[in-house]
């Protein structure tokens, strides 16, 4: 029994479709530069220091009243 040409040319253009999907497939994420920890740490060192100041302040201003 003969193939039908309709079934081959379905069969030829799913080839042609599956490939010209795969080109345009996406090219991947690039790395990201940072982890995040280096931001984290960077945000806990500036609520240090932002907590140190304010204790510094309040000390102050208690020693300055208390006379």
């Amino acid at each position: 029994m003969a193939v039908p040409k309709v079934c081959f040319m379905a069969v030829f253009a799913a080839l042609i479709f599956a490939m010209a999907v795969d080109a345009q497939s996406s090219a991947p994420a690039p790395a990201p530069t940072s982890d995040g920890n280096s931001i984290d740490l960077g945000i806990a060192y500036v609520l240090m220091l932002v907590a140190l100041v304010l204790t510094y302040l309040i000390h102050a201003a208690d020693f300055c009243f208390s006379f």
